[in-house]
């Protein structure tokens, strides 16, 4: 395995914002919260915990949705994603485990949720279960890499525990995804009314399977844009149709609650909040949702990226919204985060790129031995191009 580096435009961004992180890094451990954060006692969870947690972990949500359909539903088509979807999973939690090391006060006691239990507690709950899932998948990645060593037997072992693994997993990350949620069922009075509802658990659940699908789709584009694989559209476009269903059934449980609770009212007064949710709205679930119901970019390549990046873009509006933009009217204080806030964050980012690359440069990721043979796989057509031809499902 020969390692080689030639600095490109893209390596040279890489580098420097690895730089300020580490100078961000520095100040934040030498000096504490206060002096690198813009957050405060009135608003103590910002960009470390909207961004690098919350979205974080919703985006890792592909790893046990696809684990699920090829181990427990036993669809075994889709075995030639599921590689790279437990690697993005792995790395999703890795980075957001990282930057909850930052955002905490003394990151150094993390180790006191194994000794210290609080049952009834929230994020004890989701500490437990985040820590087990990373766990579980880390061994769900270690067979890729025992293939590269050439390990049979250690591989061999984990295959012989592979379902129970998985479904460990889907309990694990179906009770996490929901619980952060949950968070903020205590926050009535202080999370604005666009945002706060009794079933916010169901509604993160369901949004994370949803950009799940959206990740696996986002990432398949970039890896054949960037090595060259190729993608099965036939799969991607049944994850479409995996997105397009929750897609419509969050919308559906979002206007009965926007219902139940009596605040249309609110989607109409000129306020900042009122601009953001509904940019959450059209961009992450009305825009995919009419993209998807056409069959025609459904099964295009293109069509199912630009449904994905508006899926994602959603998403992660949703995510900040909840945290950052639906809690400053009650805290009455303005955040906006620091450069060092900002430059950390881009750091996690950075490297979780910077080694998947590595990744699927010297490890088998987009191999899988277990894989039957299927239809040849379709590269993404050009502008154009009739997608007619491509396989459906």
């Amino acid at each position: 395995m020969k390692l080689s580096f030639k600095l490109t435009f893209w390596k040279g961004i890489l580098v420097v914002i690895w730089i300020l992180g580490i100078v961000a890094a520095v100040i934040r451990f030498s000096k504490g919260l206060g002096a690198s954060t813009n957050l405060s006692d009135q608003f103590p969870w910002g960009l470390w915990i909207g961004f690098d947690i919350l979205c974080g972990v919703g985006l890792a949500a592909g790893g046990f949705t696809i684990a699920a359909i090829v181990y427990i539903f036993d669809i075994k088509r889709f075995y030639p994603i599921l590689r790279p979807t437990i690697l993005t999973a792995f790395l999703g939690y890795i980075m957001m485990i990282v930057g909850l090391l930052f955002d905490l006060g003394q990151p150094w006691r993390l180790w006191h949720l194994l000794i210290y239990w609080n049952p009834h507690s929230v994020l004890f709950e989701v500490g437990w279960c985040v820590m087990l899932y990373t766990t579980v998948l880390a061994l769900e990645f270690s067979p890729i890499l025992f293939e590269r060593l050439g390990w049979g037997k250690p591989k061999k072992w984990i295959g012989t525990v592979a379902v129970p693994l998985v479904i460990a997993g889907v309990i694990l990350s179906t009770l996490h995804q929901s619980s952060l949620g949950a968070l903020y069922l205590i926050m009535p009075e202080k999370l604005y009314p666009l945002w706060y509802s009794p079933i916010i658990p169901f509604l993160f659940f369901l949004s994370a399977v949803a950009v799940g699908c959206a990740m696996v789709i986002f990432e398949s584009h970039l890896s054949y844009r960037a090595f060259g694989h190729r993608l099965r559209l036939d799969l991607l476009a049944d994850l479409g149709r995996v997105m397009l269903v929750t897609l419509v059934v969050y919308a559906i449980l979002k206007i009965q609650d926007f219902s139940g609770r009596g605040v249309w009212a609110h989607i109409f007064e000129m306020r900042t909040e009122t601009y953001l949710f509904w940019s959450e709205i059209l961009i992450g679930v009305f825009a995919p949702i009419i993209l998807l119901s056409i069959k025609k970019v459904r099964l295009s390549a293109q069509g199912l990226y630009y449904a994905s990046v508006c899926t994602i873009t959603g998403f992660l509006l949703n995510r900040l919204n909840v945290t950052v933009t639906g809690m400053q009217a009650s805290s009455g204080v303005s955040y906006f985060p620091s450069w060092m806030e900002i430059s950390i964050t881009l750091a996690i980012i950075a490297t979780g790129f910077f080694i998947f690359s590595l990744a699927a440069r010297y490890l088998p990721i987009f191999q899988h031995p277990e894989a039957n043979s299927k239809p040849e796989a379709v590269t993404i057509p050009k502008k154009g191009s009739n997608v007619e031809a491509l396989p459906k499902s």
